[in-house]
Formats: C-alpha cells, structure tokens, sequence
C-alpha cells in the first residue's frame, strides 16, 4: 500500500525557510513522478514543484521558482522541499504526491495524474 507522509511545516515569518519531508513507502521510489501541491482556503490547489526520481528533472510553479528547492533522496525514499524567502501568500496545506506518470501543461503542474497524496503539512507565514 503507498504511503506518503509529510512532516516541516510550522510557522514562521516573511524571509524565513521552511524545509518539508515526504517519507515515501509501498512502492519503487526510483522511476516515480514526485511533487508538491498546495492549497489554501479559497483557493485551488497550486501545483508548486515536480521531480521524476528516475532522472531529477524538475518543473516550478513560476510563483516559487528561484525560492523553492525540490530534492530527493533514493536512499531513504524521502522527497524534500527546501523554501526560502517565505511570503505570507506561501501560507497553505502542502501536500506531497506521487504516480508513475509526470505531466505539466502550459507550464502548470498536473495534480490529476498522480494517485497518491499525503495528508498535508501545514505552512504558515506572517509578515
């Protein structure tokens, strides 16, 4: 059974950093689509950062590329996202999710192809 299980989050202000966790199990790591979404009350879920564990290629939500890192280590099949230069509008559930497929559109990040979600994180930011 796939499980995915984030950890992180919190609270901190503007120009702080936050690094999240996805603890990954039930499946073969290498070779997946991994990623980050988010969402906050109102609001549609916003693909953030996507990586294919197989090669490390990566794709960002403009809104967050060049403050947010995401990275990956097979080793522990953890996903990791490193963000940098919070913004109150950072403020969101994070959640990690992971398929066998990644697809990104007009350069938007696709939630619909990935299965498996996690629970959520939760980031808040103050200014």
């Amino acid at each position: 059974q796939v499980q995915l299980v984030e950890s992180g989050g919190g609270s901190v202000q503007a120009g702080g950093s936050l690094r999240l966790s996805c603890a990954a199990s039930g499946y073969t790591y290498v070779g997946y689509c991994m990623g980050w979404f988010r969402q906050s009350p109102g609001k549609e879920r916003e693909g953030v950062a996507l990586i294919y564990t197989g090669t490390g290629s990566t794709s960002y939500a403009v809104s967050v590329k060049g403050r947010f890192t995401i990275s990956q280590d097979n080793a522990k099949n953890t996903l990791y996202l490193q963000m940098n230069s919070l913004r109150p509008e950072d403020t969101a559930m994070y959640y990690c999710a992971a398929g066998p497929v990644c697809e990104v559109l007009s350069g938007t990040i696709q939630a619909g192809v990935l299965p498996y979600w996690g629970q959520g994180t939760q980031v808040t930011v103050s200014s």
